[in-house]
């Protein structure tokens, strides 16, 4: 279905129809946040449409850089990164991305993330769904050293159609982590458990498919 939903989004979504497509719950805080242009993080999951936001927030101008990783099949990439480019959002490679995003950040850019699959052994373990899983550090260390706002927000199928909630059920400011003894860890698992949150509410529309507890923490390992 999300196949067929990048096919025909720029053939059916419009800026004067958008409402015919989506609705919107809790987002008015995190648009202003963005129109301040003081920078932004944006989490999202591999949960429903995730592409739809992206385009919505080009198609109406609003400055976001989508960081990804380039599929493996060259020609659907290629597609994809042509859906996106076409609404107006910018694409940054996952590989290298690091030395560009402080500079897009003071620009007052929003950055945009998927922050649900497992980061490996030298990740941060956090808990997801009452079990540890790594995730990765960059995230947190960049909201962290900049002093940026995270908001994570979600993109759901209503019903059998093509039509999509889209929300923010979290926006953790920078105050929230002053006094924590490790913010590095508290960003991490808070904005997890945001996902975790949604997902809750309708379990059949993220992608489990993933391997989200591949890596497993050292203490773990020993036991």
């Amino acid at each position: 279905m999300l196949t067929i939903d990048i096919l025909f989004t720029p053939r059916l979504v419009k800026k004067d129809n958008w409402r015919r497509y989506s609705r919107y719950k809790n987002t008015e805080r995190a648009k202003w946040l963005m129109q301040e242009g003081r920078g932004l993080l944006m989490v999202a999951a591999h949960y429903g449409n995730f592409e739809i936001p992206g385009y919505l927030l080009g198609l109406f101008g609003f400055n976001i850089y989508s960081i990804a990783r380039p599929l493996d099949n060259k020609y659907i990439n290629n597609y994809l990164y042509g859906v996106r480019k076409r609404a107006g959002q910018h694409i940054i490679d996952k590989k290298g991305a690091a030395t560009l995003m402080e500079g897009l950040i003071s620009t007052g850019s929003t950055l945009c993330f998927i922050a649900d699959q497992d980061a490996g052994k030298k990740g941060v373990f956090v808990d997801f769904f009452s079990r540890k899983a790594s995730t990765y550090k960059s995230i947190g260390l960049l909201a962290i050293t900049s002093q940026l706002p995270i908001v994570v927000g979600y993109s759901r199928r209503i019903g059998n159609r093509f039509f999509f909630e889209i929300g923010v059920n979290r926006i953790i400011m920078p105050e929230e982590w002053a006094d924590k003894d490790d913010p590095l860890k508290w960003v991490t698992a808070e904005y997890t458990k945001a996902i975790e949150d949604f997902v809750r509410e309708d379990p059949t529309q993220y992608w489990w498919l993933h391997r989200r507890w591949k890596n497993r923490p050292r203490d773990e390992q020993k036991a």
